[in-house]
């Protein structure tokens, strides 16, 4: 870490627990986030900020007028591009020492293996759910933690997974039968701060489990209803008929 760093990351060194270990792990972790909609655009703004050394950002999508009232990465002159492009320009602003690749195609499932074995940490930030299912399977394979997380109408959730310490469950016993018809924000609608608020909280819990400070409990589901300001805590459970973590 330079003079420059230790000045930037000061009020993080100065953290209970956290010190120049925790700071310098940020800065030497390799983190993938798929998809940089409303939540990939906030939780990449905060992990650039923190420090992480390397992100990668993986979305096929284009900027489109309607995304600008939540995703707030892109301006209006953004309007047509890919996201993963606007979203470097503007993160590289942000910190221009953090390194920034981006993959601005949908990945194959061997692709996207291959990235997840790379990396240290993955964001599920995506609205497909055959995707999340392709991720969740390839993070418990490769013991590689991940942070899931959705946002639609008033509510949002977040659910970490310690795959790197060996834990069930995962993802798939969370929803084994949810179809790929699953709702969308296009459907549905989705209130800007809500999708913001759990952004943020997948930040959080991605820096915790990098920097090895604070605690990140396995499999426990957090749902927020925006519309009464409440949260809920669910402790889910392993599928014995799962066919990714009870498959042996």
């Amino acid at each position: 870490m330079n003079e420059i760093q230790l000045d930037r990351y000061s009020r993080q060194i100065l953290l209970a627990n956290f010190d120049y270990l925790g700071q310098q792990r940020l800065l030497d972790a390799r983190v993938l986030i798929v998809g940089v909609g409303g939540l990939g655009n906030i939780a990449a703004s905060y992990l650039v900020a923190a420090g992480i050394g390397h992100l990668v950002l993986v979305d096929d999508d284009v900027v489109e007028n309607s995304n600008l009232q939540r995703q707030v990465l892109y301006r209006e002159d953004n309007v047509g591009q890919k996201k993963v492009h606007a979203a470097k320009q503007q993160l590289a602003a942000l910190n221009s020492s953090s390194r920034l690749e981006v993959i601005d195609q949908r990945l194959s499932e061997d692709e996207l293996a291959k990235q997840i074995e790379q990396v240290d940490l993955v964001l599920d930030c995506t609205d497909n759910i055959t995707i999340r299912q392709q991720i969740n399977r390839f993070c418990y394979h490769h013991k590689t933690p991940l942070v899931s997380a959705a946002a639609i109408r008033w509510e949002g959730q977040i659910i970490s997974f310690r795959f790197d310490q060996n834990a069930t469950p995962c993802y798939q016993c969370l929803y084994p039968n949810l179809s790929s018809e699953a709702l969308n924000c296009s459907q549905s609608g989705i209130i800007s701060p809500v999708v913001g608020s759990i952004g943020v909280l997948q930040s959080l819990e991605a820096l915790k489990i990098i920097s090895q400070c604070g605690q990140v409990k396995h499999g426990l589901l957090k749902l927020f209803d925006g519309f009464n300001g409440q949260w809920r805590e669910l402790k889910l459970t392993s599928d014995p008929k799962c066919k990714v973590c009870q498959a042996h």
